[in-house]
């Protein structure tokens, strides 16, 4: 529906985002081996470190060659796997302009732990949801949706520019652009649409961040803009 550009929010706290910047460098460089890979090796690397709901729940068992980490950790894994390019640009656009201001209010270190934290539970809902399914849930868009849900919080006000049918430039307020989104992922799950979008995963990223991010963030950092113009 639409792709974020940029927003006006400089950062205030660190130098530069750059656990923001090597998670996008991770997830770039391991779709461009993915993209060398053969499609039945591919397909392996897929259903080894994707999240299986199924597999995690002990409903069924992978053959022992596919079986490379603890399906807990595929609940990890997957974070930094994608399905073609649409889905990576889609993903680290929404990292890249949100990601740095969530880095910033909390530091490197707390951002790596929020991020994967955010991840876990938002690849966890979708297993929850989807007890039986055998098909691999693989991106980073819960841990992103985490990370979306930390900046409503943070920076409700701030104007983002944003490419609308991925024609139309806008710039609106925050709190409209991530309302929309999450919006939109309730209203897929309400009316049943299915297709390969993992919408509960979605919905339980964004409800993590914005439930961590009191926890997460420096003290001195306030929500919701105060003392902040935009």
């Amino acid at each position: 529906m639409f792709l974020p550009l940029h927003d006006k929010n400089p950062l205030k706290i660190i130098a530069f985002q750059r656990v923001t910047f090597g998670l996008i460098l991770v997830c770039i460089l391991v779709f461009l081996y993915q993209q060398n890979l053969p499609g039945e090796q591919l397909q392996a690397m897929m259903l080894s470190y994707g999240v299986l709901p199924a597999v995690l729940f002990d409903h069924r068992v992978l053959t022992p060659e596919l079986i490379v980490l603890p399906a807990e950790l595929t609940l990890l894994s997957s974070l930094f796997l994608h399905s073609g390019w649409m889905h990576l640009i889609s993903n680290m656009a929404f990292l890249w302009v949100f990601g740095d201001n969530v880095e910033d209010s909390m530091g490197h270190w707390r951002f790596i732990i929020f991020y994967s934290v955010c991840g876990v539970f938002a690849s966890l809902a979708h297993a929850l949801a989807e007890t039986q399914s055998i098909s691999p849930l693989i991106g980073a868009s819960g841990a992103i949706s985490g990370v979306l849900g930390a900046y409503l919080l943070l920076h409700p006000r701030v104007k983002v520019l944003v490419l609308v049918m991925f024609r139309v430039p806008l710039r609106l307020p925050a709190y409209w652009v991530l309302g929309f989104w999450i919006g939109l992922q309730i209203f897929n799950v309400l009316s049943g649409s299915g297709g390969n979008t993992a919408w509960w995963a979605h919905i339980g990223g964004f409800i993590t961040g914005m439930v961590l991010i009191p926890f997460f963030k420096f003290d001195s950092v306030p929500l919701f803009d105060r003392g902040s113009q935009h």
